[in-house]
C-alpha cells in the first residue's frame, strides 16, 4: 500500500465532498431567505447530482483509456466554486446552474481518484478504499458544522468561504500531478500465451448497482430533511439540525473505515448483506423515535448501517469490472450513488402534501428492498474470457 499517495487521494476526497455534505445544511437558510418550498429545496439537491450522475460514467470510461490526474485539482476547484456563490444569488434558476456547476466538479473527481486509489491500495483493496472513502465520507460530514459555522456568523454570503478550503487542495494536487503521472490507466493488452484474461460480469454489477441505488435513495433522503426533522418535527434549532446530520455522517465516515477491514476479511458480499439487513430494523426504531435524544442516539447505528457497505461495494464493482474499473468507479461512486439525489424532489413533494413524519416512512421502505437486492449478488467469477489456446497451439 502506497500511503502518501492514499493519503493525498483521500485529502482530495474530504475536500470535495465537503461541498456535498454543506449543501443539505445549505437549504433551511436558502428556504427561509427565498421562501422556498420542500420540492423546490429538495430539487436544488437534484440539479446537484443530475449532471454528475451521467458525467462520472463517463469520465471513469476515459481514465480506463488514459489517464487524467489533472481532472482532480479542477473538480475539487470546481465543487466549491460553485456552492460559493449560493449566498450571492436571488434567481431560482441561477442557484440550480450554481449547485450543478458545484455536482460537476464532484463528478470530476471521482472516477479517476477512486481508479487510482484502487491502485495505489496493492493487495488490501478493502482497507485503501475504505481510507480513500472515509476522506470523502468525513468531508461529507464535515460539510454541515463548516457551512453552519460560516452562515450563523456572516450571513448567506458566509458560503464565500468554501472558496478557500478547495482552492488549497486543488494548489497541493496540482503540485502533485506528475507524481500521480506515474500511475497511469493500464494499457488494454490481449493476455499473454498461456494465460486466461478474467471476464467483466455485467449482470452481476447491474445487481451490484440496483442495490447501490437503494443505499443512495436513503443517503440523500436523510442528510437533505434530517435538519428540516429536527428543526420542524423535533422542534429544534437549526445549528441542532446541521449537528444531526453532522453526527450521522461523522459516524459513517467510522463505518467506512470499520467496513473495508471487515470486508477484507469477511468478504465484501457478506458485509454488503449484513449492512443493509441491520439498516432495516433501525430505520424502524429511527421512525418511531418521538423526542431528539433518542433520534440523537439512534443516528450513531444508523450511520454505521449506511455506511459499512460503502467501500465493499466499490471494490467488489471493480471485481465484477476488472477490465474496466474506471467506468465501476464511475457507477458505483458515481451514477449510482448520485442518482438517488433524483428521488429528493419526490421525497419534497411527500413532505410538502403529507409531511416530513411521511416522507421518512417512505425513507424506510428502501432498506428491504436493497436489503433483498442484496442476498443477489453473486461471487466476482473466475471464469476466464479467453481460453489458454495459445499455450496448446
Amino acid at each position: 500500500m502506497k500511503q502518501r499517495y492514499l493519503a493525498l487521494l483521500s485529502a482530495g476526497h474530504f475536500f470535495t465532498d465537503v461541498n456535498q455534505g454543506a449543501l443539505p445544511a445549505l437549504l433551511p437558510f436558502l428556504i427561509v431567505e427565498h421562501n422556498l418550498s420542500y420540492a423546490s429545496a429538495a430539487t436544488l439537491v437534484l440539479a446537484a447530482n443530475l449532471v454528475s450522475s451521467v458525467i462520472q460514467p463517463l469520465i471513469g470510461h476515459l481514465a480506463d483509456r488514459k489517464s487524467m490526474p489533472w481532472l482532480m485539482p479542477a473538480g475539487v476547484f470546481c465543487a466549491g466554486l460553485g456552492l460559493a456563490f449560493t449566498g450571492f444569488i436571488d434567481a431560482y434558476w441561477l442557484l440550480f446552474l450554481s449547485v450543478t456547476v458545484s455536482g460537476i466538479g464532484v463528478a470530476a473527481f471521482h472516477p479517476e481518484a477512486a481508479r487510482l486509489a484502487n491502485f495505489v491500495s496493492g493487495e488490501k483493496k478493502g482497507t485503501g478504499l475504505s481510507i480513500f472513502g472515509v476522506g470523502g465520507n468525513a468531508g461529507i460530514a464535515a460539510g454541515p458544522v463548516f457551512i453552519t459555522a460560516a452562515l450563523l456568523l456572516w450571513g448567506l454570503k458566509g458560503t464565500l468561504v468554501l472558496l478557500v478550503p478547495v482552492a488549497v487542495m486543488a494548489a497541493f494536487l496540482v503540485l502533485a500531478l506528475k507524481s500521480l503521472q506515474f500511475h497511469p490507466a493500464p494499457a488494454k493488452k490481449g493476455p499473454a500465451a498461456g494465460t486466461a484474461a478474467v471476464r467483466d460480469e455485467w449482470g452481476a454489477f447491474g445487481r451490484l448497482t440496483f442495490v447501490i441505488f437503494g443505499r443512495s435513495t436513503i443517503f440523500y433522503g436523510l442528510t437533505t430533511f434530517i435538519p428540516l426533522y429536527w428543526i420542524n418535527i423535533l422542534h429544534q434549532s437549526k445549528a441542532a439540525g446541521g449537528t444531526a446530520l453532522s453526527i450521522l455522517l461523522f459516524t459513517g465516515a467510522a463505518g467506512t473505515l470499520i467496513g473495508g477491514r471487515l470486508a477484507d476479511k469477511y468478504g465484501d458480499r457478506q458485509i454488503i448483506r449484513a449492512g443493509y439487513t441491520a439498516l432495516v430494523p433501525v430505520m424502524l426504531l429511527f421512525l418511531a423515535a418521538g423526542d431528539a435524544t433518542l433520534a440523537t442516539l439512534l443516528l450513531v447505528p444508523l450511520g454505521l448501517c449506511i455506511y459499512i457497505p460503502f467501500s465493499p461495494t466499490i471494490v467488489l464493482g471493480q471485481k465484477y469490472l476488472p477490465n474496466r474499473m474506471g467506468l465501476a468507479s464511475g457507477v458505483t461512486i458515481g451514477l449510482a450513488v448520485s442518482i438517488g439525489g433524483l428521488t429528493t424532489p419526490l421525497l419534497g413533494w411527500i413532505a410538502d402534501h403529507y409531511g416530513l413524519g411521511t416522507t421518512f416512512a417512505a425513507i424506510a421502505a428502501v432498506p428491504v428492498i436493497a436489503a433483498l437486492a442484496a442476498f443477489t449478488l453473486t461471487p466476482p467469477g473466475r471464469t476466464p474470457r479467453l481460453a489458454a489456446a495459445a499455450g496448446k497451439s
